[in-house]
């Protein structure tokens, strides 16, 4: 079975742009599938992880798919959602001194991708 092309959130090109501006390497990987984050972004010597919603939807609409829900629980690196380029510049200078904003409990028992 043919996997249907990744959906792309409207405000992608914009967090884009301003995590550019700001001296981020982006990389966008939307097209993984299987619930991947959107973006790979390097700043500042840390690798990092994002997850589009747009925020500008209703909630339910911003909501995890359960591709994505599985992937974030089971992830072992750094990984986050924004909604806007504020919510993703706000990341990057949170992560100035280390990925403390990343760190979550991990379940004992990860199961794998």
């Amino acid at each position: 079975m043919a996997r249907r092309a990744a959906k792309v959130d409207s405000n992608q090109a914009e967090i884009m742009q301003a995590l550019r501006k700001a001296g981020a390497s982006v990389q966008p990987i939307h097209g993984v599938g299987m619930g991947c984050p959107d973006l790979l972004v390097g700043f500042r010597g840390y690798n990092l992880l994002m997850e589009i919603k747009d925020g500008d939807k209703v909630p339910s609409a911003q909501k995890l798919t359960s591709w994505q829900e599985k992937w974030h629980r089971v992830w072992g690196g750094q990984a986050c959602v924004v909604t806007s380029a504020e919510d993703a510049l706000a990341v990057l200078t949170a992560n100035e001194k280390g990925p403390k904003l990343f760190q979550q409990p991990r379940p004992s028992n990860q199961t794998q991708l």
